[in-house]
């Protein structure tokens, strides 16, 4: 066999590169998204790459790590985030193509397992549960542990400490509070052996894996700020990234988000602050 020649080794590098880099090129875009998304984003990016033949990576977790994450440069293209202010404050920062659309607006739920049966908290009360659990603990008698994602960076988890201010109980629960990371960490932890419960998404509550497990009861929506869902290109998008966020604009995914307890925006939801009932002492 003939040894290549220079000229031939540099043809042979130039096109194992150019090789390469078609394929990097090629990859599918990676999407942020927030943890609240987790079981809805599959059927999404199923009917998109159904109509388009384009696929995509997910990165779920909390929102507030996505935004440091974005800043520091991660590679992500698109950003699904469960609280337009983090998206706000990366546009104000130049990381992002514009300030993005409002896709969403989700509700929290207190969830617990269906071995709970019968004591489901009514519609009026819906954190009954944490209240006895309270007493409970306060008697000596057990501790039942009350789930809710980290507030310190996820938004349904600055909801729940809204809920839980608004019902007198941010302080008393304090012994019994188990954080997740996310909503979705927070949902597996509410319905472990040791908890009551938790409050997290509704979309999480839907989802048939955790359906199938637990029971759930809605929190009124003026117990909490409205959580209202953001999404936006990162600066450098490609086309692919574009496309979904178009798509993801469509009377056809606010179809799929719907299925999983998100909102259509203004369909009807509050903005920020209208007619909100917190307690004086909540947090901000």
């Amino acid at each position: 066999m003939r040894s290549l020649t220079r000229a031939g080794y540099r043809a042979l590098l130039l096109g194992l590169t150019l090789l390469f880099s078609t394929v990097a090129l090629a990859r599918p875009p990676i999407v942020a998204a927030a943890s609240s998304l987790q079981a809805v984003f599959p059927h999404l990016a199923e009917a998109f790459r159904a109509e388009t033949g384009e696929s995509l990576r997910v990165n779920f977790g909390s929102s507030g790590n996505f935004r440091r994450q974005i800043e520091q440069g991660a590679p992500f293209e698109l950003f699904l985030s469960a609280d337009e202010a983090y998206v706000l404050a990366l546009h104000e920062a130049g990381h992002l193509a514009d300030m993005g659309e409002v896709y969403a607006v989700g509700r929290l739920v207190w969830l617990q397992r269906k071995e709970e049966q019968g004591r489901l908290p009514s519609a009026e009360d819906p954190l009954a549960a944490v209240r006895e659990a309270v007493a409970s603990h306060a008697a000596g008698e057990g501790r039942s542990r009350i789930a809710l994602a980290n507030p310190e960076h996820a938004p349904y988890g600055v909801a729940a400490r809204q809920a839980l201010v608004q019902a007198g109980l941010w302080e008393p629960s304090a012994p019994l509070r188990v954080l997740g990371e996310s909503v979705a960490q927070a949902t597996r932890f509410a319905l472990s052996a040791d908890a009551r419960g938790g409050l997290v998404a509704w979309s999480q509550a839907l989802a048939p894996p955790v359906a199938a497990r637990s029971e759930f009861v809605m929190v009124p929506a003026d117990w909490h700020q409205p959580l209202v869902q953001r999404m936006a290109l990162v600066k450098g998008a490609g086309d692919t990234a574009r496309a979904f966020y178009a798509w993801l604009q469509r009377e056809e995914a606010r179809a799929i988000l719907a299925d999983y307890g998100f909102r259509a925006p203004g369909d009807g939801f509050r903005a920020p602050g209208d007619g909100l009932r917190l307690a004086e002492d909540e947090p901000r």
